[in-house]
């Protein structure tokens, strides 16, 4: 009724020869790109992420875990990639000769970004800048839901708590928690 292709949302003006990876062929309702709130469903569109992984390597040569963590902290805590995702995607970068693998001992690998890599990323510099502006509106986003924030809220709080309920505090004693928690305050308010 409506043809073959007159309504395809994989491909977004045009662009689909760039992508060998098919990066918007299964773009899955764009929720990679709108989600709300905490955790998304999907944070990136079907291979997006490759994009994102290869933008890092080529900033700084990497290992699996050290990706992991950076795809984490450039999101703000709002998406942690799991290694079943990050790992083939590696693995499918030095398929397409992207990326190489070197051993840096106690097994670990180190990636590297080849020249055809940089080329690649070069070639699709919009779209890779468009996902990491998306990171960084993310992590604005759930800065303060941020589970390191999160953490270290709930961890004051029991360790005042457990402190508090332990018996007599001195004068001294209630000085000093006083005055951490002022500087800490004032930490933060400065920031």
């Amino acid at each position: 009724m409506f043809g073959r292709h007159s309504h395809h949302h994989g491909f977004h003006g045009g662009h689909h020869s760039r992508h060998p990876f098919g990066f918007h062929g299964h773009d899955h309702g764009g929720r990679g790109h709108h989600g709300r709130g905490g955790r998304m469903g999907r944070f990136f569109d079907h291979g997006d992420l490759r994009f994102v992984v290869l933008k890092l390597i080529a900033e700084k040569p990497s290992h699996g875990y050290e990706l992991i963590k950076a795809i984490e902290t450039a999101a703000g805590g709002a998406y942690t990639p799991s290694p079943g995702v990050v790992y083939p995607t590696l693995t499918l970068l030095e398929e397409l000769g992207y990326i190489t693998v070197s051993d840096a001992g106690g097994g670990k690998k180190l990636h590297t970004i080849t020249a055809e890599g940089e080329a690649f990323l070069e070639a699709n510099s919009q779209p890779v800048k468009g996902l990491f502006e998306r990171m960084a509106e993310a992590a604005a986003r759930s800065a303060a839901f941020s589970p390191q924030i999160m953490r270290a809220r709930e961890n004051l709080k029991t360790a005042l708590r457990l402190k508090l309920t332990a018996g007599q505090l001195s004068a001294e004693q209630v000085e000093q928690i006083a005055k951490a928690l002022d500087d800490a305050a004032g930490v933060i308010e400065r920031l």
